[in-house]
């Protein structure tokens, strides 16, 4: 058994969703088919894959059913982590009744794989030239929320050992020499793996953190960056 993730699959099938992804550039090209012939190609039933957030470009639930149910189909366990473009998440009790593949993660972590998976969507961080007394308030209860996740995690791993994998949707700072809450709770709660999402384009690949910063690993697992390979990571 193994575990991946991938995350930002931006997905459209619903006939009430008009997004073509083709218009972001060459690597968004067929996107769906090259995903799912990798995911095929790599990741088995008893396999396990993180997708940390912008799922669909559903507006409403029913819109991205579809596109979960695509998921769904797909080999493997998936836990998926809300992004700022998930504006269909609505009710997570009753998400959850609705895949037998998927199950959706908020305030939680999730026992897997040997590991325990946490997380939360992140925000902006406060090193943002454009970062604002909204952005402040937002930022600090996300920081909240992936602190209770990560407190689930440790008493899990009290019970039994394993490795605690951090996941964001927003990449854990904005600049890469800075430094913000959501690194201090990963270095509080000896966090050695973070995965992330939301960045995209050339420009953001080279400007986002990537590698062992204080401790911990950060990986960038959106789409584009990954060209639809499933990141492996245990």
């Amino acid at each position: 058994m193994s575990l991946f993730a991938i995350g930002d699959l931006h997905l459209s099938i619903s006939n009430d969703v008009d997004k073509p992804m083709d218009i972001y550039g060459p690597r968004w090209a067929g996107h769906m088919e090259n995903l799912e012939k990798k995911w095929q190609a790599t990741v088995k039933v008893e396999d396990t894959v993180i997708i940390p957030g912008d799922v669909s470009w559903g507006l409403k639930l029913s819109e991205a059913e579809p596109d979960l149910a695509w998921i769904d189909s797909l080999p493997g366990r998936k836990l998926i982590f809300k992004g700022n473009h998930d504006l269909w998440w609505n009710g997570i009790t009753r998400m959850n009744k609705m895949f037998e593949t998927i199950t959706f993660v908020q305030n939680k972590a999730v026992a897997c794989e040997g590991a325990y998976i946490c997380g939360t969507r992140g925000w902006i961080t406060p090193d943002n030239d454009e970062y604002t007394e909204a952005d402040d308030r937002i930022y600090k209860r996300e920081c909240l929320r992936l602190e209770l996740s990560l407190q689930e995690a440790a008493l899990m791993q009290q019970e039994k050992q394993g490795e605690i994998i951090g996941v964001l949707h927003y990449p854990p700072v904005s600049k890469i020499n800075s430094f913000s809450g959501f690194q201090q709770l990963f270095m509080d709660y000896g966090v050695r793996r973070v995965i992330y999402g939301h960045v995209h384009g050339e420009e953001g690949f080279r400007n986002t953190i990537k590698g062992n910063y204080h401790g911990t690993d950060y990986n960038l697992v959106s789409y584009d960056y990954l060209m639809g390979q499933p990141l492996k990571l245990l």
